[in-house]
């Protein structure tokens, strides 16, 4: 039998290209979440001001989640890993009622009540980003970030007018967040950005945290979430939890 030696130096090569690429493939790459079990049991809510106003329920119906509030005040449920830091997030979502003046909502670098959020919906056109809220709502894309219990802890990154997503017809959104600089799309084309993410004064940047879908108003289902960048963990495709279990369903006290 033929019997070959591979040289010392190129086994400490091999070795130290099997260590990288062992890490690399660990911590770069994309975390999927199809819905494919459900269990929502490694999901949090946040709500905008940490108000009880109005009913909502989360469950996963059909492989999908879906959502549905009666609240004026956006709903978040927040998923991930605290740090995560620049990455992509996008996912499917299909609104299928509305209710009032309401938006849907893709939120990023969510760490404890603070978080960076872009939204479509019926929102108030500020004068200048920063700005005041005047009185009459139309519809708008907006990227806000700050304390999402605070009333005025939230600063308008960038604002620009943009049509409602439509009824019962699948839309993608997506945004991005690498260093201070954001980017949100609608269905593959930039609506705002890149634009410089600017704290509040007094406020320390946010620069890592998990992600999260949400609505005000609305019912709608969410689905292909797809989150993409060098400190995500790659989770091959399955879903947050990879055991089927009972359905789960998020809800208030209250019945819709």
């Amino acid at each position: 039998m033929l019997m070959t030696r591979t040289p010392k130096g190129m086994k400490l090569i091999v070795v130290g290209l099997s260590v990288f690429l062992f890490t690399f493939s660990a911590w770069a790459g994309k975390f999927l979440e199809k819905f494919d079990d459900r269990d929502l049991g490694a999901w949090r809510e946040l709500i905008r001001l940490d108000s009880d106003i109005g009913q909502t329920s989360w469950e996963v119906v059909e492989g999908t989640l879906e959502g549905a509030t009666r609240s004026p005040l956006i709903r978040l449920l927040t998923m991930g890993d605290e740090r995560w830091s620049n990455y992509d997030f996008e996912f499917d979502v299909k609104p299928l009622e509305k209710r009032n003046e309401g938006n849907i909502t893709i939120a990023a670098r969510v760490k404890g009540n603070r978080t960076i959020i872009c939204i479509i919906g019926d929102g108030p056109r500020f004068a200048k980003v920063g700005g005041g809220i005047p009185a009459v709502p139309e519809p708008m894309a907006t990227c806000m970030g700050g304390n999402f219990h605070s009333a005025t802890g939230m600063r308008i990154f960038a604002q620009e007018p943009s049509p409602l997503l439509k009824l019962n017809k699948w839309s993608n959104l997506k945004v991005s967040v690498h260093g201070d600089t954001l980017t949100f799309w609608i269905n593959g084309k930039a609506v705002l950005g890149p634009v410089v993410m600017e704290p509040k004064e007094g406020t320390l940047p946010l620069l890592r945290g998990k992600i999260g879908v949400g609505l005000a108003n609305y019912t709608a289902r969410f689905d292909n979430l797809a989150i993409t960048g060098g400190s995500v963990r790659d989770n091959g495709g399955f879903s947050v939890s990879p055991n089927a279990k009972i359905a789960t369903t998020w809800a208030s006290l209250k019945q819709f």
